[in-house]
């Protein structure tokens, strides 16, 4: 007899994919785009794209088809993602009771560090951002990126030296 496959249309089933990638996919446009309002706007709006076609998309198939619907919306917001990449990372009036030169030496660092990811090429950033701050593996980068994982390897090793001319003997990476 036959397995049954899930359907994304069963509610249950929706809510479930919803409740697993969502965060997940927000934070991967969010690295890619530098903006996490239009990064939740994205997601949400390839959510309910799933929803509309559930009934053409097989259960297995939701998370990479939800990744592949997201990307392909960023791409077509990608102009006008990098003007606001670069105005994004304004400082934050967070309140440290910290000595001013340590607070000072910290922003200093802080914006250098940005700026120095932000000279990576969108691949070599992309990578970097989702296995440093979002804590992906390899093999989690590549099924998201849909590359291989030789070639997230590569792109990895491609931002450390890079980082690292940037940095100098400032930061280990």
């Amino acid at each position: 007899m036959p397995e049954k496959k899930q359907s994304v249309c069963d509610e249950k089933n929706f809510d479930t994919l919803f409740n697993t990638y969502y965060e997940s996919v927000r934070n991967h446009l969010y690295y890619k785009c530098g903006d996490i309002q239009q990064a939740e706007d994205i997601v949400q709006d390839a959510f309910v794209k799933l929803w509309k076609r559930c009934a053409d998309i097989i259960y297995d198939t939701a998370k990479s088809l939800l990744y592949k619907i997201c990307n392909n919306a960023l791409l077509n917001e990608f102009a006008h993602k990098k003007v606001v990449l670069r105005y994004e990372n304004t400082p934050r009036d967070d309140k440290n009771y910290e000595s001013p030169d340590f607070i000072m030496e910290t922003e200093e660092f802080r914006k250098k560090l940005e700026i120095s990811i932000n000279k990576l090429s969108a691949k070599e950033r992309e990578v970097f951002l989702l296995s440093r701050i979002d804590k992906k593996t390899y093999k989690e980068i590549a099924e998201i990126t849909d590359i291989s994982v030789k070639a997230v390897e590569r792109r990895m090793s491609k931002a450390f030296i890079t980082l690292r001319k940037l940095l100098g003997n400032e930061i280990k990476i």
